[in-house]
């Protein structure tokens, strides 16, 4: 039963990390990452985009960003922490962002922090446990309760933070 359980984990990682460089390949992380899309993307949210935007070229680019679902690996990732990285110059520009700064935070403040960063778009930078920066998603149009309820699916908070 142990070895099918690690064969099962190890195959899984194995489609994360060669989907994720068939992804840099299509079109670059960073490129992506210039066009709003992180490899937190699922394939599977393109479909939605591309239902409710009727783009093909915004698809196209998704779907060359997306990361192809391989559902026990994607959806048990956790980050031990995040940095909310934002130009407070822009800061008035996302007043969701900013609402979430002003009154969510405090629900958060063991494992996000805030830096502002000049010319910065409104990102989380997520971190593991030794604080190495491993992924970055860009919620510019992100609303407040989808940055809380993000933080709260994939950032792990101790049993006494409230």
């Amino acid at each position: 039963m142990a070895k099918t359980w690690l064969s099962v984990v190890l195959v899984n990682a194995l489609l994360v990390f060669v989907s994720n460089g068939i992804r840099a390949e299509l079109l670059g992380e960073a490129n992506c990452e210039d066009l709003g899309f992180t490899g937190l993307a699922l394939c599977s949210d393109c479909d939605s985009l591309a239902e409710y935007v009727k783009d093909q070229e915004l698809e196209t680019d998704c779907r060359k960003c997306c990361t192809p679902e391989a559902e026990d690996a994607i959806s048990k990732v956790m980050y031990a922490g995040a940095l909310l990285e934002i130009c407070m110059r822009k800061l008035g520009f996302y007043p969701d962002v900013q609402t979430f700064i002003d009154n969510r935070l405090k629900q958060f403040r063991e494992v996000v922090d805030v830096q502002y960063r000049y010319g910065s778009p409104p990102k989380l930078i997520l971190k593991d446990e030794k604080g190495n920066h491993k992924e970055t998603i860009r919620i510019d149009n992100w609303k407040t309760d989808q940055i809380e309820q993000f933080l709260v699916e994939k950032v792990k908070r101790s049993s006494t933070t409230s």
